[in-house]
């Protein structure tokens, strides 16, 4: 298996994927076709070396200890925090806050800022094509508070109706909390102009990236976001890790979400004080190693290029759509001006679990039903639908093999 420093700096989709070992797995006798990457993403052997590296060598609870493996382990743990404010180019490592993914980070602003902020009677606004992690939150939270939850419609196309959003916007608007790309339909919302409109009123806003992180530059202070969350199993990284980025002054004026261990200063049984940020947000011992692993992930993404992986991405995106549309009774839901690398379809008279499972049986994995996104299903008046997600290492010979297995279940289904 090569070593990090063996990419080369031409983007070469074969090369990369030598770096990916279970992209060498058979499924019935078929080399597996993975393209279920909106639901997570493999992982490079880097990623795996990391998390081996670190239980094989320097395994310790971090922060609190002074021998050799602790001070390792914070170190390495620490070295994550400054390479993601880098990578989302956050201002400070302290505006980073490690959770267990973007849902947590979601319910965390929901249940701190959220329940210290929403008031009876105020406005909080999401949108029709949301996940259920940045829906269920705030429905929580406006039953709880007896505030207003407001959804922005979705068009025909599969994007946003930014007349309707903005018609949305009052002074009664407290929190606006949008998905930067859609898992079901790839959309890329114009999370800029979103911002923007909310801040001319004072609400602030929660952006949902675990989509786009992987596939977009993402520059918080350009965007301007009060809070953005993904997850780092969808960049490549392990499962149980994720990110919440948040401005210094709101992270610090927010409640704690959890009480424990790491997030104090102080404790009497009279009064605790709280550690400053970001611990402050990380009671207990925290996921050490899919962290520290986080770290190779990122690096790797970077030493590839961003820009090339898009371009890469987008070609693979433009022939799927073109190649899919030439089959028979196959429709294409969310047709949007701008997507990331998700094709999402229905086929006439054949339920999508079915052509899940006959293209499983032809080593193809993809993702088949609502995507946690039962309100967007309803809008398009469909139970769901099959998914298609690339990611770096796909290829157009993955489509090929992905239209002919259609085409395959098309003839034994209709």
């Amino acid at each position: 298996m090569e070593t990090l420093t063996t990419i080369s700096p031409v983007f070469d989709v074969q090369s990369i994927r030598e770096f990916f070992p279970i992209l060498n797995r058979e499924l019935n006798d078929k080399r597996l076709v993975y393209l279920d990457n909106a639901a997570t993403s493999q992982k490079p052997q880097v990623v795996i070396d990391a998390l081996s590296n670190y239980y094989s060598h320097y395994n310790a609870n971090i922060h609190r200890g002074i021998h050799t493996l602790a001070e390792e382990a914070t170190a390495a743990y620490e070295s994550t925090r400054v390479t993601v404010r880098k990578f989302i180019n956050a201002l400070l490592p302290e505006e980073i806050i490690f959770t267990r993914g973007a849902t947590e980070g979601i319910n965390l602003v929901a249940y701190t800022w959220g329940r210290q902020n929403i008031h009876s009677g105020d406005e909080i606004i999401i949108s029709g094509m949301e996940h259920h992690s940045n829906i269920v939150p705030w429905q929580i939270l406006c039953e709880e508070k007896q505030a207003i939850l407001k959804v922005i419609p979705v068009t025909d196309k599969g994007e946003l109706d930014m007349e309707a959003y903005k018609n949305l916007i009052s002074s009664k608007t407290k929190l606006v909390s949008v998905v930067h790309a859609s898992n079901s339909l790839g959309t890329i919302n114009p999370v800029k102009e979103i911002i923007d409109s909310a801040h001319q009123v004072g609400a602030v806003v929660m952006i949902d990236g675990a989509q786009s992180t992987v596939h977009l530059d993402i520059d918080v202070q350009q965007l301007d976001c009060d809070f953005f969350a993904f997850s780092g199993h969808k960049v490549y990284g392990p499962t149980g890790v994720g990110v919440l980025y948040g401005k210094k002054e709101l992270l610090e004026s927010m409640p704690p979400f959890m009480g424990g261990g790491e997030m104090i200063k102080e404790v009497t049984f009279e009064k605790t004080t709280y550690a400053d940020l970001p611990y402050k947000y990380e009671a207990g011992t925290p996921n050490i190693a899919d962290t520290v692993a986080l770290k190779s992930a990122l690096d790797f993404i970077n030493e590839i290029g961003k820009d090339a992986i898009r371009k890469h991405e987008n070609d693979l995106l433009k022939y799927a759509t073109t190649q899919l549309e030439t089959l028979p009774g196959l429709r294409i839901i969310g047709k949007a001006k701008e997507k990331v690398s998700v094709v999402s379809f229905v086929m006439q008279n054949i339920h999508p679990q079915d052509i899940g499972v006959l293209l499983d049986n032809q080593g193809i994995a993809v993702r088949t039903g609502h995507h946690c996104t039962q309100p967007l299903m309803t809008r398009f008046q469909i139970p769901g639908t099959v998914r298609a997600s690339f990611a770096m290492y796909n290829t157009k010979e993955e489509i090929d093999k992905l239209v002919s297995g259609l085409q395959k279940a098309i003839k034994m289904l209709s």
